[in-house]
């Protein structure tokens, strides 16, 4: 069989299982076997692929269509600039994430020298991330999942930044080390009824415990304003991505404790993602 008919052949079984990004997806889990890249194979549809290799190819398709994510099948994930590794440890990085990444960068100037606390980590994307465009700054990194941190600590040795970020395995309402100047995070926000209300692909994989936040969706996001109050210097900016329907509780939130919301950033759909706020002296 050669790469068209590999193609096809994936392309048809994913269909039929309402996988609407059948023809990516064929293609990438085909490049995954082959290491080859995608416009490598489509510029040699007609070469042959060996008997192995389709049936790596063919078990790799059976996962997809039982909606197992693409990134967990291939184990990686672009993210801002970079590829990261990625297992069922860990969310999968996603494009509104990056708006931590674009706002914290417009904060920090190139060459300044800031402290920063990551919460709940998860694969290390957004601490990393920001690391290699501000690489001055330094950084710690919490999540109370051991086994996201061992992700999180293997993306920092292959990125090469192992050095500069201090990982440590704490819940943010137990953490008590240092002032920093900046807190991010991408915290868990989604309530316990929606959570049974998602794809396939999220609910039967995604870890939970980077998703779910109790009756309201707040639980998370609750303590990390309380502690970041306690962690942030004076001036220190709090930005961290929120739920789709939970700005006016946060807002709320946030004025009780002491923060100035300076900004709230809309993702491409035009709902409220990211917030940045502003510890006040």
């Amino acid at each position: 069989m050669n790469y068209l008919k590999a193609l096809n052949y994936g392309n048809n079984q994913l269909k039929i299982n309402n996988i609407n990004t059948h023809g990516l997806d064929s293609e990438i889990l085909l490049s995954k076997i082959l290491n080859k890249t995608r416009e490598d194979i489509l510029i040699n549809l007609e070469k042959n692929i060996l008997p192995v290799e389709l049936a790596k190819y063919k078990k790799l398709i059976c996962r997809r269509k039982s909606n197992e994510p693409v990134a967990y099948i291939i184990q990686n994930k672009e993210f801002w600039k970079s590829n990261f590794f990625i297992n069922k440890d860990v969310l999968i990085p996603r494009p509104e994430t990056e708006l931590v990444i674009e706002e914290v960068i417009k904060l920090i100037n190139h060459n300044s020298s800031k402290s920063i606390l990551d919460v709940g980590t998860g694969s290390g994307c957004i601490i990393i991330s920001l690391l290699k465009e501000r690489p001055n700054c330094f950084a710690t990194a919490i999540d109370i999942s051991k086994k996201a941190l061992k992700v999180a600590k293997y993306n920092a040795k292959i990125h090469h930044l192992k050095n500069k970020i201090r990982f440590i395995n704490i819940d943010i309402d137990k953490f008590n080390l240092n002032k920093y100047d900046f807190i991010i995070s991408n915290p868990p926000y989604i309530k316990n009824l929606s959570l049974m209300r998602l794809d396939d692909s999220i609910k039967l994989y995604e870890p939970h415990l980077a998703l779910e936040a109790g009756k309201d969706g707040l639980r998370e996001i609750k303590k990390l304003i309380i502690r970041s109050r306690k962690l942030l210097k004076n001036n220190g900016k709090l930005i961290f991505e929120i739920g789709f329907d939970q700005i006016d509780n946060i807002r709320n939130l946030l004025n009780k404790n002491g923060f100035f919301i300076n900004k709230i950033c809309n993702d491409m759909n035009f709902i409220p993602r990211v917030i940045i706020s502003t510890k006040l002296s």
